[in-house]
């Protein structure tokens, strides 16, 4: 009996450490609830990628084994066209019945006039104009493609936020819905749901698509200032931009709602816009700071590149045929920049993540948000700090513009191609 109990002991002892160790390096892996509530600086990109393996493995799967395989998209998702290029639906040819009879418009919100301009594209003329909340920021396509949404966010610590909407029917606006901070909208790939980003608030509130009823709301209290976001091509997570403090990126499962984990850039930046590669492997995330595009692995949410591209880097818009991404470039790294600044655009080869062209905004520029005519000739952005509207040759890089509003920002072109709209400005698919 003694000689048993010393050999349990030796096996107890020899035990001691093994266990030890693997407990040490399990609880290493799990993600850390105690960061997410103290709100601190966002986590280094190792960090974060182990942490968000340990706790969501299934999500950081690839989506397709092979490449051209099938998507699993998530229930209530369009099918995924083409795996090769998720843009193929929004191509010149595939206009949605939804968007019969609509007009052909340009909608600028002027975020210091507190209105929006209506330019007709055909005659570069100012059609329209009318009131709307404190502050637009972005004109909107809601998921259906009937309705266009103008964010009004309401800053300056005002609790006077809503969203105006549009007929596009007849370009003229609607119900104005009372709601909280919206810098910017967004949907889920599904369409059950809108999604406002609440910039102030580090929040994202899920809401009824059409009412705009609150649904729920996810935290993410050390995403300061978040704003921008784009879509995995299977439609389980979305990745949103964090501007300030530093900036970095926060990813959130779209399927369990929560928070996966949070990146951070090496260098301190400003990241704004964020887009997804036509084979839904990589993001692009502009950085007004950086002054070019960083390349990050959606899945292992890790930087992989990065991409100089021109002064003030902000805006994404993938090319009708998704072969190229239009870069605008505001010409200044302050968020209340001068007119006549360095603003340009860039021309990205989507295959070889190479720079094509680069134009400069004659005179001076600070081109800003918008999105590509229906057949891709046309690139609309609005330039910030110049009170006009850009019409960007995409064969030639020539310039128009077009007198507007005092701070015009995230304009919207419709209608555009795509079977549903995912927010922004058009993030069609």
């Amino acid at each position: 009996m003694q000689l048993q109990v010393r050999r349990w002991f030796r096996v107890a002892l020899w035990l001691s450490p093994v266990v030890g160790l693997s407990v040490l390096v399990g609880s290493s892996a799990l993600p850390s609830s105690g960061v997410e509530k103290r709100g601190g600086p966002l986590c280094s990109t190792g960090f974060s990628a182990l942490r968000m393996a340990a706790s969501s493995a299934p999500l950081l799967r690839k989506v397709r084994v092979n490449p051209g395989d099938p998507v699993q998209t998530v229930p209530g998702m369009p099918p995924v066209l083409n795996p090769s290029n998720l843009y193929s639906g929004a191509a010149s040819d595939r206009m949605s019945p939804a968007v019969g009879g609509a007009l052909s418009r340009i909608y600028v919100p002027n975020r210091r006039s507190n209105n929006v301009y209506v330019i007709d594209p055909a005659t570069l003329a100012v059609v329209d104009r009318f009131p709307t909340g404190p502050n637009p920021q972005h004109v909107v396509p809601s998921w259906d493609l009937k309705t266009l949404w103008v964010a009004n966010n309401a800053e300056h610590r005002r609790t006077s936020g809503s969203l105006t909407s549009i007929d596009p029917k007849t370009g003229k606006p609607g119900n104005t819905i009372p709601v909280d901070d919206p810098y910017n909208l967004y949907f889920t790939p599904d369409g059950k749901s809108a999604i406002v980003v609440a910039e102030r608030r580090k929040r994202l509130d899920f809401r009824d698509p059409h009412t705009m009823a609150l649904q729920q709301s996810i935290e993410a209290p050390n995403c300061s200032g978040i704003n921008h976001a784009d879509f995995s091509i299977d439609g389980r997570y979305a990745i949103f931009t964090c501007e300030f403090r530093g900036g970095g990126l926060v990813k959130i499962d779209l399927v369990s709602r929560k928070v996966l984990g949070y990146l951070r850039f090496a260098k301190r930046g400003m990241p704004q816009d964020i887009r997804i590669s036509p084979d839904g492997s990589r993001f692009y995330i502009a950085d007004m700071h950086a002054d070019g595009v960083y390349v990050v692995d959606g899945d292992s949410f890790v930087q992989t590149d990065f991409i100089p591209t021109g002064v003030g880097t902000h805006g994404l818009y993938p090319s009708r045929d998704g072969k190229q991404l239009y870069v605008a470039n505001r010409g200044s790294h302050s968020t209340r920049g001068v007119p006549h600044g360095r603003g340009s655009i860039a021309v990205i080869d989507f295959a070889t993540g190479k720079v094509e062209h680069i134009w400069a905004i004659p005179g001076g520029g600070s081109p800003d948000m918008g999105n590509v005519s229906v057949d891709g000739k046309q690139l609309w952005l609005s330039g910030r700090w110049d009170n006009v509207v850009y019409d960007v040759d995409t064969t030639s890089g020539l310039v128009k513009t077009v007198a507007v509003g005092l701070e015009p920002h995230g304009l919207t072109v419709w209608p555009q191609p795509g079977r549903y709209s995912l927010g922004h400005t058009g993030n069609m698919r």
